[in-house]
């Protein structure tokens, strides 16, 4: 990560950016039942989605081994968005789909950064990027206090 060029986000801009993904959700006509946030990255623009439509929010660690248990009480939701900071190379959101896959759940992805050289395509994003172009690494006001 050293080597790369640092892009900073503000405060301002991922309220921005949270506000644009609503709109988008707004015209889709798409209604989740609940947001689940992917930690630590999702955290934040879950919680504030959530209350900004009013709906339920939970947190998953897809770094644990084992997920039934949180897996089994989210059952009861047939809209799931699910929500990150960033769509870098896929691998992430990837694991997630197939950690959801048996679920008869409509599933939908949110980020606020999407890379448009990912190899997974999200439902909605905020801002959209392309890495194979600039390669910078994007720093959300969560991970670096300056």
């Amino acid at each position: 990560m050293n080597s790369y060029n640092k892009k900073y986000l503000s405060v301002d801009q991922i309220n921005d950016a949270i506000i644009e993904i609503n709109k988008k959700l707004t015209l889709s006509k798409w209604i989740p039942d609940v947001i689940i946030s992917l930690n630590r990255g999702g955290c934040v623009p879950g919680v504030y989605l959530s209350h900004l439509i009013n709906v339920p929010h939970e947190v998953i660690d897809i770094k644990k081994t084992d997920n039934s248990q949180y897996l089994n009480a989210i059952e009861k939701y047939k809209n799931i968005l699910i929500i990150d900071d960033i769509n870098d190379t896929g691998r992430t959101l990837q694991l997630v789909k197939n950690l959801f896959s048996d679920r008869t759940a409509i599933i939908k992805y949110a980020v606020l950064v999407d890379n448009k050289s990912s190899n997974f395509v999200v439902d909605f994003a905020a801002k959209n990027i392309d890495k194979k172009v600039d390669n910078s690494w994007i720093v959300f006001p969560w991970e670096e206090m300056r």
